[in-house]
């Protein structure tokens, strides 16, 4: 019988959370060296240039001393926002800063980073985080005002103590929470995030879809059963069976959920029905995505998850992320078919 992630309820220790603030294994092994730069793109080797100095400064302000009276204060951390598109390299730039910095360190989501202080607690998750030389913060996003006040917070209080910051997103760190719901009750949090960062913008074409055809076709039930049977550890779950068992558990369990499995297939798969749906089902794609881990469905097709009206919302960025990540983990699913 195939197994179904609709049967896991993974328990996570708080404390393990910080030991899993590395990067996704698929960037294991990447450096600026194996960063190659669009040449039609020069914001591409300017990104690289203002990484390695990113990390040249930072880690002096680690090393840096404190000065001769015991109550002088710590170096100020720095801070390096990477701006730009999907698929444009800025998840590989931000895996090389965090190999290049000293330990320790941490590398982690903005949703982790938010996972983290509900799991620990404000005031352990800062103690634990004040020792690291750089908190690298991949996809940073502004979905909710109490998470936006408390990773602001979080940041200040950390740059303060000498831990410098490097992020990524696709929105300029004084525009995060444009065209959202209650964008306004942002502004302030918001402003006071921006001056933490030197803004770096990247430029180019998806990556992922370059060269590529368009959504691949949905398998037929019976093709998709086959399939997950003769591939070990795979999973099958209908569309609607795993959205309601996703709403069952906390997004930090995600990552526990897909754990070992070799391939994904959903059965049934129909344009998510409201948005509490559909943000989960990015929640879902991102760990799948960090864990390279293929996806194969039948229903529609892939390109259709998220409703046009979704997509032109608030979280418009969001969603084409999420699609990106899909499509790309599809096709490998069908390159290794």
């Amino acid at each position: 019988m195939v197994a179904r992630l609709s049967d896991k309820n993974p328990v996570i220790p708080g404390d393990a959370l910080i030991g899993e603030m590395v990067p996704p294994p698929m960037f294991d092994e990447v450096s600026f060296d194996s960063y190659i730069p669009d040449p039609n793109e020069p914001s591409q080797a300017a990104a690289v240039a203002a990484a390695r100095d990113f990390v040249a400064r930072a880690s002096k302000v680690r090393g840096g001393k404190r000065g001769f009276f015991r109550k002088s204060a710590p170096p100020q951390g720095i801070g390096l926002y990477l701006d730009g598109g999907f698929g444009v390299g800025k998840t590989h730039l931000l895996a090389s800063i965090y190999h290049s910095m000293p330990e320790p360190k941490a590398f982690a989501t903005f949703g982790e980073v938010t996972n983290l202080v509900g799991a620990l607690g404000y005031a352990d998750a800062l103690e634990r985080l004040s020792g690291h030389s750089v908190l690298c913060i991949d996809e940073f996003e502004l979905d909710d005002p109490g998470d936006t006040m408390v990773v602001s917070r979080l940041l200040s209080e950390l740059s303060a103590r000498g831990v410098s910051i490097v992020a990524t997103s696709n929105t300029l760190p004084g525009q995060l929470g444009e065209g959202r719901f209650a964008a306004a009750d942002f502004l302030r949090e918001i402003q006071k995030l921006a001056g933490i960062f030197e803004s770096i913008r990247v430029d180019g074409p998806d990556y992922r879809h370059r060269d590529l055809p368009p959504a691949p076709e949905p398998s037929s039930d019976a093709a998709l059963l086959e399939q997950a049977e003769n591939t070990q550890n795979a999973t099958l779950d209908s569309f609607d069976e795993l959205t309601a068992h996703l709403a069952t558990l906390h997004p930090s369990k995600y990552k526990s959920l897909v754990d070992g499995v070799s391939l994904v297939c959903v059965s049934d798969v129909h344009p998510a029905a409201d948005q509490a749906v559909a943000l989960r089902l990015v929640a879902l794609i991102d760990r799948l995505y960090d864990a390279d881990i293929p996806v194969v469905t039948s229903g529609v097709k892939l390109d259709e998850l998220f409703t046009p009206e979704m997509v032109a919302g608030g979280y418009r960025k969001k969603y084409l992320r999420a699609t990106s990540r899909l499509l790309a983990l599809s096709r490998f699913a069908e390159t290794a078919a």
